[in-house]
């Protein structure tokens, strides 16, 4: 169940990304028309606001409906704005951005999974396999790696259209062999009232804080690092893409890394530490030193922290929350984590335009991640006392 749900995660993610590495490149041979930078930010942001979003609603129907059902289902939706994409917006800008806004649905398959995955095991498991889940969001380093490549090689519409297979393979196979976790606890109160519930829980808004800069930094790096590294450093769509992957899967390695840290160590350590290297990385980076040295080290210690951080966020949950409200809580915190994506390709395209520089988007970075290590080593600290792991 663990290695389907996993699966499903990454190619889900791999079509939310679809836009992210053409966005630089549409840009440069003038497809779309005369693109600004901020133009470029707000079409690879605008998938993560559905992504983010949809998950409180996705995260609720998957407390009630199951991972068995709502996995093939969010699958299969994704399909139709891909297909959209391939055969009808790449001359327009403005169909673009609809079929980027509905291609959101493929970034609320994380409120699916979590819920799903962590109901297969116990509570002191749970970081890790929750963890595993998480490095599923690789499917954006697929993305990375093959979007433009595919795009140059064998077509405009060849990257939209191997997706949307893939989807749908995946959403017969999910179909036939997902099956929900023995005693699943469904709850009986109406939705709306599930979610406001589940809202006003201290762990909700501590861990939306703590998602929003973990993951919504990785998002955002990933969704923007190949604009900046073109912008930056002059770098080619296809180097700042793999350049790009690479931050991505190191992110993604460390995100199982982090959930098990976090089921020996606690989670508290861990997201401390990991919010710590992103203050001293971000710092670094607002410099622009050259990539072949102390520039590179600063973006893979952040991707590492990141990741960790974010699989981190996901075993405090697992520790400190009711099973049955996993799906609710994970919908809110999974909506924070990629609103706090969708915000920095917006500010630091915005800033660009006006200053020709980085280094103001990445101080903002820096001092957002010190009031979080701040938060966690006060407030979630005590929440996190209050209930220990079963």
């Amino acid at each position: 169940m663990l290695a389907i749900a996993t699966l499903g995660f990454a190619i889900n993610f791999w079509a939310w990304a679809l836009i992210s590495p053409l966005g630089p490149l549409w840009r440069g041979d003038g497809t779309l028309g005369d693109l600004s930078e901020a133009d470029v930010s707000l079409m690879v942001a605008v998938p993560v606001i559905v992504g983010s979003l949809g998950r409180i609603l996705v995260g609720a129907f998957t407390d009630k409906l199951g991972g068995r059902v709502m996995f093939p289902l969010v699958s299969a939706a994704t399909v139709v704005p891909v297909l959209f994409l391939a055969f009808f917006a790449l001359e327009s800008y403005a169909l673009v951005l609809v079929g980027g806004f509905f291609l959101g649905i493929g970034g609320t398959a994380f409120a699916v999974g979590v819920p799903f995955v962590n109901a297969w095991f116990p509570p002191a498991q749970r970081g890790l396999a929750v963890g595993i889940f998480g490095a599923g969001m690789g499917g954006t380093a697929i993305s990375a790696l093959t979007t433009v490549k595919l795009y140059d090689g064998l077509g405009t519409k060849a990257p939209f259209l191997i997706t949307a297979a893939a989807l749908a393979v995946y959403a017969v196979v999910a179909w036939v062999v997902l099956r929900d976790a023995p005693g699943r606890t469904v709850p009986t109160t109406p939705l709306g009232a599930r979610i406001v519930a589940t809202a006003k829980l201290p762990i909700t808004w501590q861990a939306c804080i703590l998602y929003a800069v973990a993951f919504g930094g990785y998002v955002a790096f990933s969704v923007y690092l190949p604009a900046y590294l073109i912008a930056a450093h002059d770098l080619s769509a296809a180097d700042a893409s793999n350049r790009m992957a690479g931050f991505v899967v190191l992110a993604v390695l460390m995100r199982p890394v982090g959930g098990w840290l976090a089921d020996k160590l606690g989670a508290i350590p861990v997201l401390a530490v990991g919010f710590a290297i992103v203050v001293v990385g971000a710092a670094i980076s607002a410099g622009t030193p050259p990539l072949d040295g102390i520039g590179t080290i600063a973006f893979l210690a952040m991707a590492a922290a990141l990741g960790s951080g974010s699989g981190a966020t996901f075993a405090l949950i697992a520790q400190v929350s009711d099973p049955a409200r996993v799906g609710g809580i994970t919908g809110l915190v999974g909506a924070a984590g990629g609103l706090g994506g969708f915000v920095p390709p917006l500010i630091m395209g915005y800033v660009y335009g006006r200053t020709d520089s980085y280094a103001i988007g990445l101080w903002l970075l820096a001092i957002t991640a010190a009031l979080t290590l701040l938060l966690t080593v006060t407030i979630v600290r005590r929440t996190a006392e209050e209930r220990k792991p079963a």
